[in-house]
């Protein structure tokens, strides 16, 4: 059997045992998101995803609501976030997120939801992590290559540093997966997730 048809049967079963495993969780998480800031619970962003695609990816709300607004303040005021968020699109001390939001996106446990865009196809456990329109640019003549395969929950770049790595880095490795994707690639990709959801510490997880 290809191993392409085997993955996705995989990651339609797992994921729908683990959504029926995890909705006390889900409930939980809700909740939290809920009380300690207004807002929606689930956040909702168009990424890109296999083949040129673009499909609505699920995430738990980690940032105020009025989280457009305080970047475009960040980038306009400090130019040492502005340097930090051009390179990664990250910040180490993002003033957007919320408290809760903060342990959510160490921990990992806002990527949850992304389970429902396993069930549906868009997504896969393992794989590239979805960028945004805009970040194609960055991967050049290597966009359709790296998102041959579905983009993942995890993936090479998650384990490997995450965030504290380079955006270049981050396209080596996606070239790396999309190129020699296969099982065992995938085992030792889904054990070390686990590794870094135990032992969350200099990880790059923020």
């Amino acid at each position: 059997m290809n191993y392409k048809i085997l993955k996705r049967f995989l990651d339609f079963l797992f994921s729908f045992l683990l959504i029926i495993f995890l909705i006390p969780l889900f409930i939980i998480i809700g909740i939290l998101i809920k009380t300690s800031s207004k807002g929606s619970i689930i956040y909702i962003q168009k990424r890109m995803g296999k083949n040129n695609t673009t499909f609505s990816c699920y995430k738990f709300r980690t940032m105020y609501p009025q989280s457009k607004y305080l970047l475009k303040k960040i980038l306009i005021t400090n130019p040492n976030l502005k340097n930090e968020f051009k390179k990664t699109r990250k910040m180490i001390n993002d003033p957007r997120i919320t408290p809760i939001g903060k342990f959510l996106r160490f921990s990992s446990l806002d990527e949850l939801p992304q389970i429902f865009n396993v069930l549906m196809g868009d997504m896969s456990f393992i794989g590239p992590r979805p960028i945004v329109k805009s970040e194609i640019k960055k991967y050049g003549k290597d966009f359709e290559k790296a998102f041959s395969v579905c983009p993942g929950i995890s993936g090479l770049w998650q384990v490997s540093g995450r965030n504290n790595l380079s955006y270049e880095r981050r396209i080596e490795l996606d070239m790396f997966y999309s190129k020699n994707i296969n099982f065992i690639l995938d085992i030792k990709i889904f054990i070390k997730t686990f590794k870094v959801i135990l032992f969350p510490h200099g990880k790059g997880a923020y």
